[in-house]
């Protein structure tokens, strides 16, 4: 698993990056009531809004972590967006993504860069 500094997981998945929320952004988010999710067959752009999160406490963006098409969403998170509090490094993955360049992954935090990166 790698880790983005906005707090992001990329799992590498055959020829598919997984995307999803850490557990540690799920902490600070509090109770999740709402997920958008993109449309499959999306382009997307490093940085750009995919997917929106409301929470009790506020709303957030999930933003694309590399250059690619979404292939697949989880459509469980829009039936219970609760998921996101529950299993957020799990079944709660938000996007699966076709990324263009997959060497662009050796920038990203291994696990204990991103557990210094929040202490």
């Amino acid at each position: 698993m790698k880790f983005t500094e906005e707090h992001e997981w990329l799992l590498v998945d055959g020829d598919l990056v997984v995307v999803g929320i850490t557990e540690h952004a799920a902490e600070q988010l509090g109770d999740v009531v709402f997920v958008e999710l993109p449309e499959p067959e999306t382009q997307v752009t490093k940085g750009d809004e995919v997917c929106v999160i409301e929470s009790v406490k506020a709303a957030s963006d999930i933003l694309a972590p590399l250059d690619g098409e979404i292939v697949a969403v989880n459509e469980a998170l829009v039936e219970n967006p609760a998921l996101v509090n529950e299993d957020p490094q799990g079944d709660a993955w938000f996007f699966k993504m076709k990324i263009d360049d997959m060497s662009a992954l050796d920038g990203f935090m291994t696990e204990d860069e991103y557990k210094d990166f929040i202490g």
